[in-house]
């Protein structure tokens, strides 16, 4: 690879930029640990996918947000760097496939020219923060809640406290009480709500903890009704430092937050969150909200004239796709994306067409659409017609006709079965067969290509998961199906119920009699989670059954859906965890590292990071020598229990204290210059004192 040299103007991005193009380099050589390089590449949104040599880049779009001018960028990385196609996540991101991971530092470069980053897209970090994609505009909304996402993303964005925890950590925050950012399956989630404090009014959040999907979904426990909005910051951080210590780093099923709640229990959680007090450098966090508050600025007011050809067509998509926003004479446009493919040519059009006509801002929404804000009244007929020529007029948007998947078996290393290729396959049944659901809005349909549930396939009313079926020597794609789950609003939700296993060709079908019997079946005004609980699980059982048997497959079921050979089961290495395996040597390596950022940060007056760094590294020099030991290091807490039973009770290691002594200062006291400076002083002096403990071992 050729060295590569950044122009970036920032000089933390430049760093990060170049340092990843020096591990590749180093990890080309054979000079870095496979699985320790893992770990880096996966912080830097790069990650691994089905086809071998190439890369999956995860762009990370706070809240889903995006200018023309950044469409722009993201379209030409892509037609330079990929194959022209973008994927919309479920988690406002975008997706580009097929990349060189040698060209990914020049890649990162080119997007940060507008402000992009790649930054912990990926990896045990801070994933993406998401927000309802009408924050700002919803007439029901208390207040926006963008700022204080923006804020999020700024402040955890490279903070210590969370590069390396134990498994991923997501958040979200929902405009109105209807919760469309899914508060309840997120690690944290808020709420927007005001409340009356000594005659005013208050700006903050109801706060969920601790939720999740994946093979075992469990719903966030509300642990505040009310969290003023100067303590988001404060919490967040605080949540964040016990998941660190305490969470589990070795077997990756049970990493996530969900889990360390679960045994802990709530209250002894925010027990040890309090704990963390002390050693956080602010107290409360104002956030500034000013560069939110701006009023929409037009380049042209001039109408283009358009002739609508057909009327209905277009009262149609108004009534699916048009919202009035809180402003008024504007509105939103929403455009639904098929699978949340689309492709440069038009994502270029379509950030010409906002920037002239419309805020210059559109969003990418949690359901994989995009959505146009700022639009005026007057406007509408033009951007209809606009968005016809780009196939981008299809009514039903958010409707049951929309249907949320993952990559699959597409690009996916964990994907089972195609997921693609059965939503496309519905949403063709769905138009043909069922127009009537065109601006169904009270039933969703979300398919996973696996158990991770990456399209939230166990939080839908109908759901589909990507399984395989033995038929005697063979194996058959399969979906199980699921029914029951959704969104009840303010921080309430259910999981669907698991049914039956079925061949994934009978997966329209199963929809026809899904449907069929609630059209027959149901009661006046009855929507469909009240027409399945008051039918029963086993009722939907029955009636589903008789797909499942394959004892009478015919050559076609052995075939996945978009593919035209026989189904064959493989399953790569998964990186959503980017777990990895350990070596002592480079181990006491990243503490050298630990130690240098701690001392940058002192020499930059950041008390607060120079602990943590401190910190990071006394822990990891500790875990080295565990890790020679065979001993257990499942938790940071875990490591500085057993490096005092294994080698400081015993004196094979001497310390002026207990390990536990000087590790836990960070939480006795506050993060002064005097402080940080000591700290990294006995860090240093611990991680010299280890290093020699190694090296007599190994000469011994």
């Amino acid at each position: 690879m050729q060295s590569f040299r950044s122009e970036i103007e920032n000089p933390l991005v430049e760093k990060d930029i170049l340092e990843l193009e020096r591990k590749i380099r180093l990890f080309n050589e054979g000079k870095i640990d496979e699985e320790r390089f893992r770990s880096l590449r996966l912080a830097r949104g790069i990650y691994g996918q089905r086809q071998l040599g190439v890369q999956m880049i995860r762009i990370k779009l706070p809240y889903g947000k995006v200018t023309s001018e950044q469409l722009h960028r993201i379209a030409d990385v892509s037609d330079e760097y990929s194959r022209g196609r973008l994927h919309i996540t479920t988690r406002q991101d975008i997706q580009i496939h097929h990349v060189s991971l040698d060209r990914t530092p020049e890649l990162w470069a080119q997007l940060e020219k507008d402000d992009i980053t790649l930054r912990e897209a990926c990896g045990n970090a801070v994933r993406n923060v998401t927000a309802s994609e009408t924050a700002g505009i919803d007439p029901k909304e208390p207040f926006d809640v963008t700022p204080y996402a923006h804020a999020t993303f700024q402040f955890f964005l490279r903070n210590p406290i969370c590069q390396e925890m134990g498994r991923k950590f997501k958040m979200s925050f929902s405009a109105t009480e209807e919760d469309t950012a899914l508060s309840f399956i997120h690690d944290l989630g808020f709420i927007a709500k005001t409340k009356i404090v000594e005659g005013k009014e208050v700006k903050g959040f109801k706060v969920l903890l601790a939720g999740g999907l994946g093979s075992q979904p469990r719903h966030a426990d509300v642990i505040y009704d009310f969290l003023e909005a100067d303590l988001l910051i404060p919490t967040i951080e605080g949540v964040l430092r016990v998941f660190d210590r305490y969470g589990e780093r070795a077997k990756r099923a049970k990493a996530r937050l969900k889990f360390l709640v679960k045994d802990l229990g709530v209250e002894a959680f925010l027990e040890l969150v309090a704990e963390e007090r002390a050693a956080l450098a602010y107290k409360t966090y104002p956030i500034d909200t000013t560069d939110f508050e701006q009023d929409s600025v037009f380049e042209t007011n001039e109408v283009p004239s358009v002739v609508i050809e057909d009327e209905e067509a277009y009262q149609n998509w108004k009534a699916t796709n048009v919202f009035k926003q809180k402003q008024d004479g504007l509105y939103a446009v929403g455009i639904k994306v098929l699978l949340g493919d689309f492709y440069t040519d038009k994502a270029r059009l379509l950030a010409d067409l906002i920037k002239k006509y419309a805020a210059n801002e559109l969003r990418f929404t949690l359901r994989q659409n995009i959505l146009i804000r700022h639009v005026r009244e007057e406007f509408l007929p033009f951007f209809y017609s606009e968005l016809q020529k780009l196939g981008f007029a299809d009514a039903g948007y958010n409707s049951l006709n929309d249907i949320t998947a993952c990559p699959g078996t597409d690009t996916c290393n964990l994907g089972i079965a195609s997921s693609t290729g059965i939503a496309a396959e519905l949403e063709r049944v769905l138009k043909a067969e069922y127009p009537q659901y065109v601006n169904n809005k009270d039933i969703t349909i979300k398919i996973s290509g696996c158990m991770n549930a990456c399209g939230q396939h166990n939080m839908a009313h109908i759901g589909f998961q990507g399984m395989s079926v033995k038929v005697g020597k063979l194996l058959a794609p399969a979906l199980q199906v699921l029914v029951g789950g959704g969104v009840l609003g303010d921080g309430s939700g259910r999981f669907s119920d698991k049914l039956v296993k079925i061949p994934s060709k009978r997966g329209p079908e199963s929809l026809r009699v899904l449907l069929n019997d609630f059209e027959s079946n149901k009661q006046e005004a009855e929507d469909f989670l009240n027409y399945y609980d008051r039918q029963g699980k086993s009722y939907f059982y029955d009636l589903l059954k008789e797909l499942s048997d394959t004892t009478n497959l015919t050559e076609d079921d052995f075939i996945d859906w978009g593919h035209n050979k026989n189904y064959v089961k493989a399953i790569g290495v998964g990186e959503c965890a980017g777990v990895v395996i350990d070596l002592v040597a480079t181990l006491l390596f990243e503490s050298e590292e630990k130690l240098e950022n701690a001392s940058e940060a002192l020499s930059s007056q950041q008390w607060s990071d120079s602990i943590y760094h401190a910190y990071a590294a006394m822990v990891n020099t500790a875990k080295a020598l565990l890790t020679a030991e065979g001993a257990k290091t499942n938790t940071q807490a875990g490591i500085i229990t057993n490096f005092d039973e294994l080698f400081v009770a015993n004196k094979k290691i001497e310390l002026s204290s207990s390990f536990a002594e000087l590790i836990y200062q960070i939480n006795e006291n506050e993060p002064t210059e005097a402080f940080a400076k000591r700290y990294l002083e006995e860090a240093s002096s611990f991680y010299k004192t280890i290093d020699a403990y190694r090296k007599v071992a190994v000469e011994s």
